[in-house]
């Protein structure tokens, strides 16, 4: 699994969520739950995964909607 997006935006985490239903990419958000911990601050970033072999599509999916600025940086 690969994170492509963290953030604690959660406007934007159901926007990514559904771009990648609509292009049938599986993902996973981590950390969904964490405000039960913080006291719902919404300091702790959520993350966004992908598995490795959909990763490049759900970069482009993401691009394309204009959401590259978002995108953590590629692994080496």
């Amino acid at each position: 699994m690969r994170e492509i997006v963290r953030t604690n935006d959660p406007v934007l985490i159901s926007a990514i969520e559904a771009l990648l239903n609509g292009g049938g990419i599986p993902h996973m958000v981590l950390d969904r739950n964490m405000s039960v911990i913080e006291g719902s601050l919404g300091i702790l970033p959520r993350r966004v995964l992908v598995s490795d072999e959909h990763e490049s599509s759900a970069r482009r999916i993401l691009q394309d909607a204009g959401l590259g600025h978002e995108l953590r940086p590629d692994a080496p």
